[in-house]
């Protein structure tokens, strides 16, 4: 048995709390009011009128009830391990004390899982994903390098079950690969490997140098969000201000004696449009909404292009000689995380998919920095 009484008493206590401080921080209350709001939304018989909003309400229902599931769950299994604990110590059950002890483990692990989740919560971080691999600078050796990163990426999209689609490989002329895009789908993707974004240093004896030295390559990785390039526009009333007014022209007969003209203010943008070429004042308004509509559309396609670029240029930034994390095989076995300065040994795992500890430390990192900014 791996915990003595006082040690699982211990750990349960500490489990109580974290999901405690976890309910809230997710906001349990509120969450499960809102998923009885999307239940009523999703009762209504025009619901899937329009089937965009449709997919997003429940999509959202379904992230919402499986977190709510989970705490329930978990809050659950820890009540009845506790009670499961009191019982086997009255009755002097060693074999359940032990038994509980190992649930006890798996408790543990679930909540890190928990609290890993609550991280993910910037505005991509549900996202399917896009990763790109590159070969640095090295010929073969890189490019060794590139494919043994790409098989690790794939290995853990695996372990975690997600969907991976490879759409463009460039093969090295000896070995390797020169680079690699592909996709992961599956919630959080995007927020699980973006911390593998930057650059990854090998150290090892070459296999392909006949005379068996030592050798350090490079390869870089960007992860992006997969974004949905259909933009809707929804135009709310309550947001336009619609203005009417006598269309000018070259006078006499031609004047328009009626206010047909129309100007549409967008409150929200400023876009300020306006038709007055049809003598018909509803002609000219459906005119104006549609170049309402495009002016939006324009201006929303811009905004996703300029986060898209802003998620690019951090990853421009990154040089060569700051990598994110080391993989040495020779002289000795170790890997490194340089932002975290977490360390595995077993470097077969690591480069098999075991990546969980690597991700995990990386978001906990970013929260610690967060709450340390946030107080200064």
């Amino acid at each position: 048995m791996s915990f003595d009484v006082s040690e699982i008493k211990t750990v349960l206590r500490d489990l109580s709390l974290r999901i405690q401080t976890l309910g809230g921080i997710f906001d349990l209350a509120g969450m499960k009011e809102r998923l009885q709001e999307l239940d009523r939304i999703m009762t209504k018989s025009d619901f899937w009128d329009d089937p965009d909003a449709g997919k997003d309400v429940v999509k959202e229902r379904a992230q919402l009830s499986e977190i709510v599931s989970e705490i329930e769950r978990f809050q659950h299994e820890l009540e009845e391990n506790e009670l499961l604990l009191e019982m086997a110590l009255e009755e002097n059950d060693a074999t359940t004390v032990a038994e509980v002890a190992q649930k006890v483990k798996q408790l543990q692990k679930e909540m890190r899982a928990l609290e890993v989740r609550r991280m993910l919560s910037a505005e991509n971080d549900r996202e399917n994903a896009i990763v790109s691999i590159n070969a640095g600078a090295g010929g073969t050796e890189a490019q060794d390098w590139a494919e043994m990163l790409l098989r690790m990426y794939l290995r853990w999209c695996e372990r975690k079950g997600f969907e991976t689609q490879l759409i463009d490989i460039l093969e090295g002329e000896e070995a390797g690969i020169k680079n690699a895009t592909f996709t992961v789908s599956g919630p959080y993707a995007y927020g699980l490997l973006k911390s593998e974004s930057g650059i990854h240093r090998l150290v090892r004896i070459s296999p392909f140098d006949a005379s068996g030295r030592r050798h350090t390559s490079f390869a870089a990785v960007f992860v992006y969000p997969e974004v949905d390039d259909q933009i809707v526009i929804d135009i709310k009333p309550s947001d336009l201000r619609i203005d009417t007014y006598r269309a000018s022209g070259a006078g006499g007969q031609h004047v328009n004696k009626t206010s047909s003209a129309v100007r549409i203010t967008h409150i929200p943008t400023g876009i300020v449009v306006q038709c007055q070429n049809e003598k018909s004042q509803h002609r000219n308004r459906d005119l104006a909404m549609k170049v309402l509509r495009s002016r939006l559309y324009e201006r929303e396609k811009k905004i996703q292009q300029e986060k898209l670029q802003e998620v690019h240029d951090s990853l421009e930034d990154i040089a060569w000689g700051n990598q994110i994390r080391s993989y040495v095989l020779q002289p000795y076995r170790l890997i490194k995380d340089h932002r975290t300065q977490f360390e595995k040994g077993n470097v077969e795992s690591v480069l098999d998919g075991d990546l969980d500890e690597f991700i995990e430390a990386y978001l906990f990192e970013q929260l610690k920095t967060e709450s340390t900014g946030a107080l200064h």
